[in-house]
């Protein structure tokens, strides 16, 4: 799917976005995930977040052997499964987000359908899935371990936690 200057103005983008997908994107137009990478790149959750919203998902996997860890954040319009460990200001996919290990953002984490984690889950701000869709934390820890390292940290407690114990972030 391709992102033009002239789609982001019908969908009513803010002006502050339409300048920076015009300085970034000089052709008037750039593929779908091109533009979601670079929204990660500026740190911007929220334009990453009204994008996804706006295009919706798409039938696409981000798989990585090992961590996933990033200096800004990380946007993808499909699936993302890690068998590490994800680590990044914001995490946002159009589809499940899944880590064998845990996952922590300095920020946020929102998917467009299941988030689960081998391990904890941790946002500065808040957690968030699809509608109808779970939050698991703790998918390979030990029983004897749950409460120690299957917690789940936000601001808010997350709508549909199915598995992992929340705790309030500091």
């Amino acid at each position: 799917m391709k992102i033009t200057l002239e789609w982001l103005k019908e969908k009513h983008a803010c002006s502050e976005a339409v300048d920076a997908f015009s300085a970034h994107f000089t052709g008037g137009e750039a593929d779908y995930q091109a533009v979601l990478d670079e929204t990660a790149r500026l740190n911007r959750m929220d334009w990453a977040s009204w994008l996804l919203n706006a295009a919706g998902p798409i039938n696409a996997e981000l798989k990585i052997e090992g961590d996933l860890i990033a200096e800004c954040g990380i946007a993808f319009a499909g699936r993302i499964i890690v068998t590490g460990r994800i680590q990044a200001n914001f995490v946002i996919a159009g589809g499940d987000i899944e880590a064998g290990r845990g996952i922590k953002a300095g920020w946020g984490i929102e998917a467009g359908w299941g988030i689960k984690a081998g391990g904890g889950i941790e946002a500065g701000g808040g957690i968030e899935a699809g509608a109808d869709y779970g939050i698991y934390a703790g998918l390979s820890i030990r029983v004897s371990q749950k409460v120690k390292y299957a917690v789940v940290i936000a601001n808010t407690r997350p709508k549909y936690l199915l598995l992992g114990k929340f705790r309030k972030a500091k």
